[in-house]
């Protein structure tokens, strides 16, 4: 069954279905996106949480890219744009999909979408993915986009579980970038 997707910015989320997609994929983010999971405990934690992030991109320190099942409207994947540096014009892309949705090539669609908004809206310069070393699907990802294999940061990130993991750093420059 071929899926049809829509990206919506954050101005279009509404917490409730923001929890039901964090809590239907806690064990598939659970490493991953520890910061969203601890913000997104309960209905009101997910409320504050979506205030934050409309406040963040109101004040042009994140965007947010949802993407829904336009079969049912469901809400199944998420995009963030974080870590902006309007200083050296780089930005980088956090995202995931539902369980049930992966390897659809959803995701890999909706990134090429904020990529896009990333060099023409944004104007950066660079675009930045980190992904943990054995999140293999993610790297896929960066690599069909053509971004490049920088380095390894090591223990750089501390995951779900309070470890401090080797990051995967992936890097995207305007002068690189094929739409």
């Amino acid at each position: 069954m071929e899926v049809t997707w829509k990206t919506n910015r954050i101005t279009e989320i509404l917490p409730e279905e923001f929890y039901a997609l964090i809590d239907r994929n806690r064990e598939h983010i659970r490493k991953t996106f520890p910061v969203t999971l601890s913000g997104c405990d309960d209905i009101d934690k997910t409320k504050d949480f979506i205030t934050k992030a409309k406040e963040n991109e109101q004040n042009k320190e994140n965007y947010y890219f949802y993407v829904r099942n336009t079969d049912s409207s469901a809400l199944i994947g998420y995009v963030c744009i974080k870590n902006i540096d309007s200083k050296v014009s780089k930005c980088e892309l956090a995202y995931f999909v539902d369980a049930a949705f992966e390897g659809k090539g959803i995701i890999t669609k909706a990134v090429g979408e904020t990529i896009a908004f990333c060099f023409d809206e944004l104007k950066m310069n660079k675009v930045f993915i980190c992904t943990s070393t054995v999140n293999l699907a993610s790297q896929r990802i960066a690599v069909k986009h053509g971004f490049v294999k920088e380095g390894i940061l090591r223990e750089e990130f501390k995951n779900g579980e309070g470890t401090l993991e080797d990051i995967v750093y992936w890097g995207l420059l305007k002068s690189e970038y094929k739409k």
